[in-house]
């Protein structure tokens, strides 16, 4: 897919009744720099709000290569000077269990889009499956780039890019409750 074909989409399903709890879920490579603190982003906001009852939000990779671990030492340490909390472990992607739990699929980069994609080979769960920068297209970012080989000011900036998105998408889903 071209990279400007991303829009913003409306979050208002009609199979969303109000009240209920919406089941989130954030997609990178590996599951420990990227995904998990979209997790942690979207938590926090939950919580500042007093709706966590309201949400279910996990993460996930499309690799293996990170499964049970804690996410990376750089995520945590940029994270938790932003009151960011990380408790989860890396999970990779299960289509056969995703797909059907969550609501929405947050996928950080275009190729996490398209692999993601790519196991819904029939198209069925293509519309809750959504790159996570389309609600900030202010930002000047269409994807939230990897910091795994880079230094400090990359963890800064993936964490910049998911406060403002995932505030965005809370505002959006904010209207559903």
């Amino acid at each position: 897919m071209e990279e400007n074909q991303f829009k913003p989409m409306s979050l208002h399903s009609p199979n969303t009744p109000s009240k209920k709890k919406f089941h989130i879920l954030f997609v990178c490579l590996g599951n420990i720099c990227r995904s998990p603190t979209g997790e942690a982003v979207l938590k926090k906001i939950a919580l500042e709000n007093n709706l966590t009852d309201y949400f279910h939000i996990e993460s996930a990779g499309t690799g293996n290569y990170h499964i049970g671990e804690r996410p990376d030492p750089r995520t945590r340490r940029h994270g938790e000077k932003r009151g960011l909390q990380f408790e989860s472990l890396a999970q990779q992607f299960n289509p056969d269990l995703h797909f059907h739990l969550f609501d929405y699929i947050l996928c950080m980069d275009h190729n996490n889009l398209q692999q993601v994609q790519k196991l819904d080979s029939q198209q069925k769960y293509h519309a809750k499956v959504i790159p996570i920068m389309s609600f900030a297209p202010e930002s000047g970012y269409q994807i939230v780039p990897d910091p795994y080989t880079g230094g400090p000011q990359d963890f800064e900036l993936v964490i910049d890019l998911l406060e403002t998105a995932c505030l965005q998408f809370f505002q959006q889903i904010k209207m559903q409750i």
